[in-house]
């Protein structure tokens, strides 16, 4: 595969959003910004969100929404790589924000779901109905993980819902083409789950005694982060350790694209046959561009 790099000395990017116009809006989480990158790799600031900027999407309005974990990491420099690390105490949670790209003006729109504040929202996707499911990665603390959940909300702050909690550490978040299966990483685990849909934000009851259905478990120490879908429905997964993105298929099959990082954390798909793909590799700071093999999945808002 040719990889081509489009940008560096970016402080840890993720979420990276293939704008109309062929340019990659991403967040640094480190830096507490979302950041536009030209198609000539000139970097700007969008908006100066604070916090920990994690994941983010164009929602129906044509804002940005971002999944804000809210400082949830120190940063480590361990074998020349930015590695996020314990939870500082200052932390004390994460909210959802709304950015309004014409005017500048950030609101928060959700800091807790039934009176339990958000830990350290992650990821997030919109449904064709405008509504958007997002993660909750859950935080550490020297006691060991608070964990972590999916939620589905609406982008006016009217309603928030926790659908499924108790999950080890909650990552990317996608949905199927036919938007009847919501998938989720599980960092720590390596694990890609799958929460089948009765409708718009209702998920069905999941095998007994299971959380939700099981895609499939990496083998070996490999964690899963941020994730995009392939048209054809196949869940293209950042992973970390193994660098790279890492295919699945339902069937439980894999393929694995390495990239030149062991911190890779996100995929976004773009361009008139949506064959371009884009990929942070976080721990060197990096964005890169290459062509997919297969076409990814157009996303339902775009600006």
């Amino acid at each position: 595969m040719d990889i081509q790099l489009i940008a560096e000395n970016l402080q840890f990017p993720e979420g990276p959003i293939a704008m109309n116009d062929g340019s990659v809006i991403l967040t640094e989480i480190k830096r507490g910004t979302l950041t536009k990158i030209a198609p000539d790799g000139t970097v700007s600031i969008v908006a100066n969100v604070g916090g920990g900027p994690n994941g983010a999407a164009i929602g129906p309005d044509g804002a940005i929404y971002v999944t804000n974990n809210g400082g949830s990491f120190e940063w480590l420099d361990t074998m020349g790589l930015t590695v996020p690390g314990p939870t500082p105490a200052s932390h004390t949670g994460g909210y959802i924000q709304r950015v309004d790209l014409k005017t500048g003006e950030i609101r928060v729109l959700y800091t807790e779901c039934d009176g339990k504040k958000l830990v350290g929202p992650n990821d997030l996707v919109f449904d064709k109905q405008g509504g958007f499911w997002f993660t909750d990665h859950g935080c550490s603390t020297p006691e060991g993980r608070k964990f972590g959940a999916i939620y589905y909300a609406m982008p006016d702050g009217s309603s928030i819902k926790r659908i499924q909690d108790h999950f080890v550490s909650p990552n990317g978040v996608g949905l199927s083409p036919d938007e009847k299966t919501v998938y989720m990483a599980d960092t720590n685990l390596g694990r890609l789950w799958a929460f089948d849909l009765s409708a718009p934000g209702v998920a069905v009851e999941p095998p007994p005694f299971q959380p939700a259905r099981v895609v499939h478990n990496l083998p070996g120490f490999q964690l899963l982060d941020s994730l995009a879908v392939e048209a054809s429905g196949k869940i293209c997964v950042a992973t970390i350790i193994n660098g790279g993105i890492t295919v699945f298929d339902e069937d439980g099959t894999t393929e694995h694209f390495a990239f030149p990082d062991l911190i890779v954390t996100n995929i976004c798909f773009g361009g008139a046959d949506m064959r371009d793909a884009w990929i942070t590799a976080s721990g060197t700071g990096k964005l890169y561009k290459c062509r997919w093999p297969r076409p990814g999945l157009k996303l339902n808002f775009n600006a």
